[in-house]
């Protein structure tokens, strides 16, 4: 399984569900990296994905981007693939 990161802020419905999918499909831990917490990783998130909103999903070295984004890559079959680390 390809270790997972994940941008979160402490009050983020987004970011529950998209931690929900990605149990659901067997992941079992997720470096969950606060940044409402830490504004020097809220810049790293900024500068790593060009992107401002949580969630932010990284699979392995592979930007996802958010929930919406994770929730299309499973409705295309690509998710477990990419999480088994398998060429999709």
């Amino acid at each position: 399984m390809q270790p997972v990161k994940m941008y979160t802020t402490a009050v983020c419905p987004y970011c529950a569900r998209a931690k929900q999918i990605l149990k659901s499909k067997g992941v079992e831990q997720i470096e969950e990296i606060r940044i409402d917490t830490d504004p020097q990783q809220r810049q790293a998130m900024m500068t790593l994905t060009q992107r401002r909103t949580v969630p932010q999903i990284i699979i392995g070295t592979t930007h996802i981007g958010g929930c919406d984004d994770l929730i299309a890559l499973d409705g295309r079959g690509a998710l477990l693939p990419l999480l088994r680390g398998e060429s999709v």
